[in-house]
Order: C-alpha cells, then structure tokens, then sequence
C-alpha cells in the first residue's frame, strides 16, 4: 500500500507539472499550484458474482476530517485556475451588468389577488409581490432578503389560502431545502404563532374557510431507521392554533418509503385526493368522500400511468397518459371515480399536453410541439374553439405548484413567456374577450436582433432522430472553428424547451454557438420518449449526446478543440458519461452535482427516490445494465481525458458530493492528457435552489472563467 500511496504522489507532481506548462503555454494562468495527494484505499465488492474494485470509498464520508481536508485542497487547486484567468476581471464585469436583468415568474390567482416572484437585478433573492387587481400596485407580501443577514435562509415554496388572505411558506437555510412551514395574514403582514419543521417541499390543500390544511411532512429524525427521515412523507392536517405534534395522521402508513405524497380538495371541501407519484411515470390517485367520512379508495386501479387532478365540485378532471404516450384530458363523477369509469374529454393528438386548468367554464391546455409550447382553448365537452397566440418559438412559464394563472370562475389566465432572445414577459388573457395585454415584463437593452435561433433534428446511434435548438449570431460562418457549448438533461421526464440566459448572450457575442438538445429520457415527445431513456435504455441519452457533437462538428459548426458539454444533476451524469464513453469528442466538460457512481448512488440522501428512473444495483437484472455505463466505474488509466469542472455544494440534500470528490480523484490519477481536472466545492448553499445572487454568481464566473479558458476566448 506505501508504495502505491508513493506512485500517486509522482503522478500528481507530474500531473500538476503538465497543467502548469500548458496553462503558461496559453498565457491564461498563473503558475499552478501542486495537484493535492489522494490516497488509495481500495475496498471490493462482490455484486452478484463480480468483483468490484472501489479505491475512493474512503471520500464517501464528507464529515471525515480528514474527507474535509483533502476537499478544501481541491477546492483551493481549482479557483486558483479560475481565479487567475486573465479575462476574469472582463467577464466578472459583463456578467456583472446582464445579471441586472431581473427575474419574473408567473402569477397565481387565488380570491382575486395576483400573487407572483420577482427579483429586479441588484436583488439577492425573488421577492413575492401581491396585485389586488391586473393594473394594481404591487405590495410586497414575502421579502427573502430580509431573511438573515447572508441572506443564505431562502422562501422554499408559498401557499395562499383560496380567498388569499393567508400564506403559508416554508423557508430553509444554506440550501439545504429542509423547510420549516410559516403562517402569515396576508394584509396584514402580521405572523401567526403556528410553525411545523420537517416539511421539505410541503403539499398544502386549505380548507375554504382558512380555519386549517392538509400538508405533507416528513419524520422527526431518530423515529426512522437511521437516514431514512429524508423519506416517509405522509399526509396530515393542521388546525390553525393548534399545536402540530397533535396534527392527525391522514395518510401514508401503507405507503412505500419512497413514495411521493400530494393533496387536493375540491373546491366545496367535500372530496380529499391524494395523488400518490411513484417515481417519474406512475402515479397512483387515492379518494376519500370527506362529507361520509369513508375510507380512502384508490381510483387509478393498477395502471402504470402518470395523472393529475383537477377537482371540481360536480366531478373532475384528470390530465392522463393512460393508453396514451402525448397525454388526453378525462372526466369523472364522485360517484363512480374509478378509472374504467373517466370519459375522455380531450383525445390525445401529435402535439404534446403538458399541462392543463379550467377557467371561466372552459379548458385551457398548454401542449408541445417540437419542444415549443402552444395554448390552446376548449370547452368543457372538448370542443376546439380558440388558440392564444404566442409571440415566436418558446417556453409557456407556469408555476410548478400552483399551475397556470386562474380561478375557475374568474374572467383572467395569466401566464408567461419566454425563449431565448425574448425575457421573461408575463400575459393577461381575458377569457371573455380574447383581449391578450401585457400584466409585466422584464426589459433589457441588450441587442438581440444579432442572433437567430434554429432547429435541427439529427440521428442517433441507432438512427432515432433528435432535435436541437441552435442559437447562434446571424453571421456565422460555418468554418468548423465556432466555440460551442452543448447542453443536455435528458431524464425524468424534464423538458428541455426554450428559455432567456443572460449569460449566454456574452457567449453568442463572441462568436459562439449554444447547442440544446431534447434528449431521449425528457419529455418532449411523450412518456415513450421518456422510457427509451430511463432504465435498461438510458444508454440512449448519452448516445443521442454523443451523435449531437459529432452532427456539429459533421456539419462544421465546430470541431473537438472547440466543442464543450455541460450538464448538472441527471445532466452531469450524462456529460460524466460522455467524458469517459468518448474522450476524444470534446475539448472539455462542465458536469454539476451529477450522479456519478450508480452503483452505490441510492445509498445516499434521497437516491432511493431515483431508483424508478434509473434502477438499483442490488437488483441482479438492473444491476447489469448500470454498471455496464456506470462512469466511475468506466475510467481507464493512461486515457487521455478532457478538461473537467466538476461542481459540487456541500450543502446539496438531493445528490451527495461523494460522487464528486471519488470522480475526480480517480480521473485525476488517471488521466495521460495536461487537461486539468478540477473540483470545486461551493460552500453554504445546496442543489442549486435558495442560494443568494452573490453566490450563484460567482459559480457562473467561475463555469465562464473555465469554458473561456478551455475554448481560448
């Protein structure tokens, strides 16, 4: 072992050496500081029947001191590349002046009031605001940057009561997502005693008389096997006054640990639903008649299908893929609600649905086509009787609670838009006129008429075409010598549309092309879209990555010295993938808290709740085709990899930064190439939700400083 620890020292003196002449070769860096020792200390495993070498395990505990250590070295080892890159001051100022540009997110409507996130430039934090009416004045309802004076604690998710005079809000500190729940008056501002920890991403149905709500919360640590109170989320209810640790238990006892509960009540309060998701395409929905006071029924039988709710006081509505992959609008009555009784509304049809509310007695659907959304407006027999027309190709911006922007007996739908040369706007459509105005916007003065956007569809290893949006400016020569960044996600059913980057712009402007793909795993195209990868297929989505830098360097946008994939959390498991299936491709890769080692990822944090998506090695079947791509455990010594940031946050409750600090450890002693291989570690913040504007904009100077530097900007 002493000797082996001796080797690996050489061979981060040598390495460290190669960086060093290289980066003065460029002219870029400083003279670099010596690449930090990692001790080897193999463990095997043997999983069903083969053995399996692990020589990082021990960078699996990152509350070991000496874990710790060897991380704050590594974090050191890579700002100082990044730090003194010679256009860093430059950058640091362009990013600096098109982060002004603000921030805006789609209202919701709830008792007449207009509630809604914005955050103008100079902000740390989105603030929520309040309009009385479309035209009103906005008052200020939640302000996180007054939170604490880091401004680390952050405004999780926020829940008006139906006629809006209460909010209750979850806050949580440093990124952790671990909310604790809050009660306010909304006119008042005044905050009510009532407060429950534990409620990470909390569900809330209110009762329409404010007096209570139904609300998901997890267990109190040391009441579960040990770690597992990141799982266990069942449903309770909380009367306003009352002491939480009395709130009744209402569901989730027969539940699988890792099953995702929801809550929603009709409107008259009379039916309780509890959507219960089990993983990212089934959901099952469970039904309690409040007014009888039976027992829960589960209503969706045994089909493998994804399903949401709309309840009505008459009946309801639920938005399906049952025996249909692009999704179909259903109807059901109270009285017969099991699933062999819903009558279809909507049929399914090419484009895709991908969400849908009932405003003013008439269905408004937002679908997809081609990754680019659509509205589209019906009444409640189905009937096709209007379109609202969008500005371009682009995103429908809607929240991820509430859903789109509207009351079901109002007269408003509010929603936004955006795409990649338009800001965020948000819209007001008057549902009994079909007058669109403008309820806000986020104005710039960047130039944008300079650029232009395409889509390209290209074929995949095993001929499935793949689309691509390209942005680019107007006059690029297609030379094979465009610097260009690819981005992919491909998993869970995510959909990759178009969307407004500040920073990008600064890109574009130099001459660069913006890659993003639809990737097999996504959504885009449906739930069939989805399953070619997920599971046994999601080879497929590092394949379709693959074929999409080989069509652009084919077709001479580009070529490997200038071509950079990017990818975070399921992303950086796919530009993780890419590095080590094909090294040769790219110039280098920027892979963000990813998934890394798949064979031991469901041991951490909440992986578990990912085992629907991509399996569990301790299944025999599904342990075959995870570690056929596993990429920590397809590192090669003597391959000459390419340039590497991995990122990681030590406060990321979603996926632990083990995966990380083993990934780099083993490229970096692996690796015959100069590329750098680096690993930075942001402090105080998590997955990326809830950190303060000062700290997720120095990891984007940083992301630049490294892309800049790679593509010798």
């Amino acid at each position: 072992m002493q000797s082996r620890k001796f080797g690996k020292f050489q061979a981060s003196i040598i390495m460290a050496v190669f960086i060093s002449l290289f980066v003065l070769s460029c002219g870029k860096v400083d003279k670099a500081p010596v690449l930090p020792e990692t001790p080897v200390r193999t463990v095997i495993d043997t999983l069903h029947g083969i053995e399996i070498a692990d020589d990082y395990r021990w960078l699996e505990n990152g509350e070991d001191s000496q874990v710790i250590a060897w991380a704050d070295q590594q974090d050191k080892y890579c700002r100082h590349f990044l730090h003194n890159y010679s256009g860093r001051e430059k950058l640091t100022e362009d990013i600096e002046n098109v982060l002004q540009i603000g921030v805006l997110h789609s209202p919701v409507i709830l008792g007449g009031k207009y509630f809604y996130l914005k955050r103008d430039g100079s902000e740390d934090h989105e603030i929520l605001y309040m309009r009385h009416s479309p035209g009103g004045d906005p008052e200020i309802v939640l302000d996180p940057n007054t939170f604490s004076e880091d401004k680390t604690v952050a405004l999780d998710w926020w829940y008006p009561s139906p006629d809006g005079n209460l909010m209750v809000f979850g806050k949580s500190s440093g990124g952790t997502e671990n909310s604790t729940l809050y009660l306010m008056n909304v006119e008042t501002k005044e905050m009510l005693a009532d407060t429950i920890p534990y409620t990470d991403a909390a569900s809330i149905a209110w009762l329409k008389d404010n007096s209570g709500f139904y609300y998901t919360r997890y267990p109190e640590p040391g009441t579960v096997p040990d770690g597992d109170e990141v799982y266990f989320r069942y449903l309770y209810f909380h009367k306003i006054g009352t002491d939480y640790m009395s709130d009744p238990h209402i569901f989730g006892d027969e539940s699988n640990k890792t099953d995702w509960v929801h809550a929603q009540l009709s409107p008259d309060n009379k039916h309780l639903f509890v959507p219960v998701y089990q993983g990212w395409n089934k959901c099952d929905i469970f039904l309690k008649d409040l007014e009888k006071n039976s027992k829960f029924i589960k209503i969706t039988g045994d089909v493998e299908a994804i399903h949401t709710i709309f309840p009505m006081n008459n009946g309801f509505y639920i938005f399906t893929n049952y025996d249909a992959p692009r999704y179909r609008i259903m109807k059901a009555s109270y009285r017969k609600p099991q699933i062999k009784n819903w009558r279809e509304i909507i049929p399914e049809q090419d484009a895709i649905k991908e969400t849908f509310a009932i405003i003013d007695g008439k269905i408004v659907v937002v679908g997809m086509e081609n990754a680019s959304n659509r509205i589209a407006i019906y009444d409640l027999k189905g009937k096709h009787f209007d379109d609202i027309h969008l500005p371009s190709l682009g995103s429908v911006i809607y929240s991820k609670d509430h859903g789109l922007g509207g009351e079901s007996k109002g007269k408003d739908l509010l929603f936004g838009f955006n795409s990649y040369f338009i800001p965020p706007t948000i819209y007001r459509y008057q549902m009994d006129t079909g007058e669109l105005t403008v309820f806000d916007e986020i104005k710039t003065d960047l130039e944008l008429s300079q650029f232009e956007v395409e889509q390209v569809w290209y074929p995949s290893k095993d001929g499935t075409k793949i689309s691509m949006f390209l942005t680019h400016r107007k006059d690029i020569e297609l030379d094979g010598n465009n610097p260009t960044l690819v981005y992919g996600y491909g998993g869970f059913n995510s959909n990759e549309k178009p969307y407004f980057s500040r920073t990008m712009t600064l890109f574009l402007n130099r001459g660069g092309v913006y890659a993003h793909t639809q990737l097999r795993g996504g959504g885009e195209y449906g739930e069939e879209w989805h399953r070619a990868g997920m599971l046994e297929n999601k080879q497929n989505s590092f394949d379709d990555m693959i074929a999409a830098c080989e069509w652009l360097i084919e077709n001479k946008y580009t070529n490997s010295e200038k071509l950079i994939v990017e990818g975070g959390s399921n992303g950086g498991l796919l530009v993780g993938a890419v590095a080590v299936q094909r090294p040769d491709l790219v110039k280098a890769v920027v892979c963000g808290r990813p998934l890394l080692d798949m064979l031991r990822y469901h041991k951490f944090l909440i992986g578990s709740l990912w085992i629907p998506e991509y399996g569990s090695a301790d299944d025999p079947e599904q342990f075959k085709f995870i570690y056929e791509y596993s990429p920590y455990h397809h590192i090669k010594k003597g391959v000459a990899y390419p340039a590497i940031l991995f990122e990681s946050a030590d406060n990321d409750s979603r996926v632990d930064p083990m995966h990380t600090r083993k990934m780099a450890a083993a490229m970096q002693a692996a690796t015959s190439s100069n590329a750098p291989i680096l690993l930075r570690i942001q402090r105080r913040t998590g997955h990326g939700q809830g950190a303060p504007k000062r700290i997720w904009m120095e990891e984007l100077i940083d992301e630049w400083c490294f892309i800049y530097w790679q593509l010798g900007l």
